[in-house]
């Protein structure tokens, strides 16, 4: 009876684990994604010559950006 019980706990200590991993790893992404990888994206495609691209990008995420702060 013991040992499902600590069974029982165990699965469920794991599974809260697992489940604040995801997280975790979901909100570093996010940081790594929009400070990192989106304005290095943005400048490459400037730098390539893709300017007619990069720039209705920046526009749009400029406007999501001000529709979505919470100031």
């Amino acid at each position: 009876m013991l040992s499902v019980l600590f069974t029982i706990c165990m699965i469920w200590f794991v599974g809260k684990f697992f489940i604040f991993g995801l997280k975790a790893s979901w909100g570093i992404m996010k940081l790594l994604c929009t400070v990192i990888l989106f304005p290095v994206i943005l400048i490459g495609m400037v730098v390539g010559g893709l300017m007619y691209i990069a720039f209705p990008l920046l526009i749009i995420g400029g406007i999501i950006g001000l529709v979505t702060s919470h100031s």
